[in-house]
């Protein structure tokens, strides 16, 4: 927790006071420690001056006599409470010279150029991992340890870190203290916050190597690698052995086998197999929603993605690129389509053995044998 402290007194000017108890429990011993002479009989912290530990004490008592009035967040001094003021207003007056990077505080700037200097002088005996403060070591400890101090007291999780907790604690009260200035969306951690201001920012600072698609999540860098750029298809159709990147193109796959029909209208008795063909009879049948309108051509489209794509195409925009013969595609699925004509991707796998095939006849006829090879009564493939 940062400390402010008041103007520095001798403790020549104190000693009338050291023998002084206080009816929380917290006594000033000033001849235990030259230097802290003030020490907290609760918790056995001590204090350089006689002011520290009476603010220290509030942590004891509960007494939070300042406000916040955008959140109603409250603080022990007003202090605490002038620098979480920075939060709602956006105010970093503490800027770094070597990046330009802004903070709120000034012990978090003080920190942060320790980035800079590479100066970390507290190494982990367990794993070698060095930090620049005592601190976080002897926070990253904990994971070795498995220590958890810091328990909720609604639903019995822990953590090895108060921030944690407290950010925790925001799933059963509701709190959301971090409000956009911008939209009004509130937020209950301000990284989540930091996130969406990319919505209004425009900035997307994770960039694809290989194809310069850049992203507002390290997320969907990571899953749009795996699913343009990666060959590996983890997920299996029990219906048809097809071989699938992510469980969500799985999970639309199998709907064509099952004919599953999850989404239902609200106005009718409609039921789709995508919430994508849901919205569009939802717009058409029942006037629900808002069509979007091609600024060129006037056509109408019912998803922004459709739309995007759609003005690409009056554009000659393609930003997705072959890495082996430098074709450009305009979507992600006409690149995918084209991508199997220099590799050996084999899309179908049998679900009996580790083979896979290129084709879905192949499969078919390799599965037949195969059962029978295995003693399986053979079963034709669903279409």
């Amino acid at each position: 927790m940062l400390c402010i402290f008041a103007g520095e007194r001798s403790l020549m000017d104190n000693t009338e006071d050291n023998a002084e108890a206080d009816s929380n429990g917290i006594t000033e011993h000033p001849h235990d420690s030259k230097t802290r002479p003030y020490l907290c009989t609760v918790c056995d912290k001590r204090f350089t001056q006689k002011g520290h530990l009476k603010r220290h004490k509030q942590l004891h008592s509960g007494d939070k006599p300042f406000m916040c009035t955008v959140c109603d967040k409250r603080f022990t001094q007003k202090g605490y409470l002038a620098i979480h003021k920075r939060i709602h207003s956006g105010d970093k007056p503490f800027m770094c010279t070597v990046c330009d990077k802004r903070f709120t505080q000034k012990g978090h700037l003080k920190r942060h150029k320790q980035l800079h200097s590479g100066d970390k002088p507290f190494v982990c005996t367990v794993c070698d991992k060095r930090f620049t403060q005592k601190g976080n070591l002897e926070i990253h400890k904990r994971i070795h340890s498995g220590e958890k101090l810091y328990k909720c007291h609604m639903c019995d999780k822990a953590f090895s870190q108060r921030t944690n907790l407290n950010n925790h604690m925001r799933v059963h009260t509701g709190d959301k203290p971090y409000k956009c200035h911008m939209c009004d969306s509130v937020f209950s951690q301000s990284g989540y916050l930091k996130i969406h201001m990319r919505v209004h920012t425009g900035d997307k600072p994770y960039k694809c190597s290989m194809c310069n698609k850049s992203f507002r999540h390290s997320g969907s860098l990571q899953l749009h690698k795996r699913v343009v750029h990666g060959n590996r298809r983890p997920y299996h159709c029990p219906y048809c052995g097809k071989l699938f990147k992510t469980e969500g193109e799985l999970k639309c796959h199998v709907r064509i086998h099952t004919g599953a029909k999850s989404y239902s209208c609200r106005h009718c008795s409609e039921r789709f197999t995508s919430h994508y063909l849901l919205k569009i009879h939802l717009l058409k049948s029942h006037n629900e929603g808002t069509w979007l309108t091609c600024h060129i051509c006037q056509n109408k489209f019912s998803h922004s993605g459709d739309l995007k794509i759609h003005v690409r195409r009056h554009e000659g925009v393609k930003p997705y690129v072959c890495s082996e013969c430098s074709k450009r595609f305009c979507t992600t699925c006409e690149l995918k389509q084209h991508v199997t004509v220099h590799s050996d991707v084999k899309q179908f796998g049998c679900i009996l053995c580790d083979k896979s095939f290129r084709r879905k006849n192949a499969v078919m006829r390799h599965f037949k044998k195969c059962s029978s090879d295995l003693k399986f009564g053979f079963v034709l493939f669903p279409n």
